[in-house]
């Protein structure tokens, strides 16, 4: 019954919804990356960025006035690795929180010798257990352009991580998913992805997700979505888990 109620209600939504053809052209010309998806993918897109936008509250910060064309930018990214999960995995908070760019909070940590220190570091983006996702829009704003890095995917990869506990990596998979499958391809795969970072660079991906098996997971699902054929070709194994777990094939997309 409350399932039956749910789907009314959204069907509701998205009939009411106020968005026009010419706002969903632009921002489609805005993602490359969102072209090549089918008809029905879009219209599917479309009414889980509704339900989206519906659902979640956008806040600038710094005074930044988040129009609906940045939120429809943003949430499309957003939405599309849930494509075929549905929007209850982002389920659990809120607030997406925009900054004008890179912002750099204060924080405190502690040393190996349990002395703390003050530390202010630059981002980009982050993703909080149970809170809210922030971004920064200079670099929201133009990561639909398939380069191979996409900030709000990798932030909203850290959700889905989360949807178990803290980010490790490891989201809850499909019961039609081997876990033993995937701990293999991605333990093997990080082992393999630090050596080749050890010097400070990969030819083909961020280092960045060298740093920790949550990070990992967050990069190859930006590669996954923009270079898949770069994945194919020097992870295969990978691809093919993030492939059964997104519910997606890229490569035949782009």
């Amino acid at each position: 019954m409350f399932n039956a109620i749910r789907q009314w209600l959204d069907r509701r939504i998205i009939a009411r919804s106020t968005i026009s053809t010419e706002q969903w052209a632009a921002a489609y010309q805005a993602l490359p990356l969102l072209i090549n998806l089918s008809d029905s993918d879009k219209q599917h897109l479309q009414d889980l960025v509704i339900l989206f936008l519906h659902r979640k509250v956008f806040e600038g910060a710094h005074s930044l006035q988040v129009t609906q064309t940045m939120k429809l930018i943003i949430a499309m990214q957003a939405c599309l690795p849930i494509l075929h999960l549905g929007l209850s995995c982002y389920d659990g908070w809120y607030s997406i929180i925009v900054y004008p760019a890179g912002f750099a909070p204060k924080r405190v940590v502690m040393d190996e010798y349990g002395v703390e220190h003050q530390v202010q570091t630059g981002l980009s983006g982050e993703s909080w257990q149970r809170g809210p996702v922030i971004l920064s829009w200079t670099d929201s704003e133009h990561a639909g352009v398939i380069d191979g890095q996409n900030l709000v995917i990798h932030e909203f990869a850290h959700k889905l991580d989360m949807q178990n506990g803290s980010a490790n990596g490891f989201p809850p998979l499909h019961p039609s998913m081997n876990k033993e499958e995937w701990v293999k391809a991605f333990t093997d795969g990080f082992e393999d992805f630090k050596q080749h970072c050890k010097h400070g660079h990969h030819a083909h991906f961020d280092c960045y997700g060298a740093t920790s098996p949550a990070e990992f997971f967050a990069v190859f699902s930006e590669v996954f979505f923009e270079k898949p054929d770069l994945l194919v070709t020097h992870y295969p194994v990978i691809h093919e888990q993030l492939k059964l777990y997104y519910k997606q094939d890229p490569l035949q997309r782009l």
